[in-house]
């Protein structure tokens, strides 16, 4: 018996293999643009490392997740459970490449939503401040971590090619900030007024001026998606100054954040979850220290490996499989 989780992520489709009783038993990744082109197959990639037929259930993310607002058999979910493609970032196809074929492959499969103005779970302020908060994934990353530490009352800070923030408040999602609205990330950031200037005069569309909001912006790096964060980090190991300039902003966006969601919270916060392929980072900077010196040590952090957001999905799948009614506050229907 084992369960599948899918992280359905800016670089690249990630998979959590999770045997019946818990115990993680291997992790892969997809890279989008060998998946569009059809150089590689998800499932096949799957087969190669447990039987199929030994899946009891598996859990995906996709895209926003803003077209459902509770986790679905795959069967039930109309165009792949989102609104809209637009305005997510930039568009490469793998991530649908991959939902398609497990669409097809008939393995027990639930969708899993993203976090926007109709999830149940979330402040009513929030929902009125914001349309979309938190892709799919982002609830994932939360199970983990609510699993992990047994705090019932924590901020989750995913850091990667995007930057989201999360609150938990008595073991439920109550609100997120997402990159185009909050703290930078290494691609994504929010739109300024300098952009928003250069949005109306036709210069760029907001969706390019989303995905290049972020760090990368400050350094001026400009390529794919997938190089970015390398480019930097090698930038910044070799004592660029922007990249330096860029690193340290980007870490001073998401303390502004975080403190931001501790001060709004109703309960006391029993730590800070940091997890993402910066989040976790140590090396060439300790992204953990570096956000301390913000918040000086008044909180306890436990960093959470990147993979966090497929081995995530996976429990979820084993616990919609074992026939729990909701996931920190988003319901599960059958």
């Amino acid at each position: 018996m084992v369960f599948v989780g899918m992280d359905h992520g800016t670089t690249g489709i990630s998979f959590g293999i999770m045997a019946g009783d818990g115990k993680p038993i291997e992790s892969f990744k997809i890279d989008r643009e060998d998946s569009k082109a059809g150089k590689v197959s998800a499932i096949e990639e799957l087969s190669k490392r447990v039987n199929l037929n030994d899946i009891k259930l598996m859990a995906i993310t996709y895209g926003m997740g803003d077209g459902i607002n509770s986790i679905l058999p795959i069967t039930k979910v109309k165009n792949r459970g989102i609104l809209s493609i637009e305005g997510a970032g930039r568009i490469t196809g793998g991530g649908t490449s991959v939902y398609s074929e497990i669409e097809k492959s008939k393995i027990p499969t639930f969708v899993i939503p993203g976090l926007h103005k109709d999830s149940p779970s979330l402040d009513p302020l929030f929902k009125a401040a914001y349309s979309h908060q938190a892709s799919s994934e982002k609830v994932s990353i939360c199970y983990n971590a609510y699993l992990t530490t047994n705090w019932n009352n924590m901020i989750i800070a995913d850091i990667s090619s995007n930057s989201v923030n999360i609150l938990i408040e008595n073991g439920k999602i109550r609100g997120a900030m997402d990159a185009c609205v909050g703290a930078m990330g290494i691609v994504h950031g929010p739109i300024d007024l300098e952009m928003i200037r250069n949005i109306d005069e036709n210069k760029i569309t907001a969706n390019e001026a989303f995905s290049t909001a972020g760090a990368v912006k400050i350094a001026n790096i400009n390529t794919k998606v997938s190089f970015m964060k390398d480019i930097l980090l090698s930038a910044y190991k070799k004592g660029n100054p922007k990249a330096k300039l860029a690193i340290d902003t980007m870490i001073f966006t998401v303390a502004m954040e975080i403190m931001g969601l501790i001060g709004i919270s109703k309960n006391k916060i029993e730590g800070i979850v940091l997890t993402g392929s910066i989040g976790s980072i140590e090396d060439p900077f300790n992204f953990k220290n570096e956000l301390n010196k913000y918040l000086k040590n008044k909180f306890e952090m436990i960093i959470l490996p990147s993979t966090s957001g497929a081995f995530g999905s996976a429990e979820i799948a084993r616990d919609v499989y074992n026939k729990k009614d909701n996931i920190l506050g988003i319901d599960i229907e059958p």
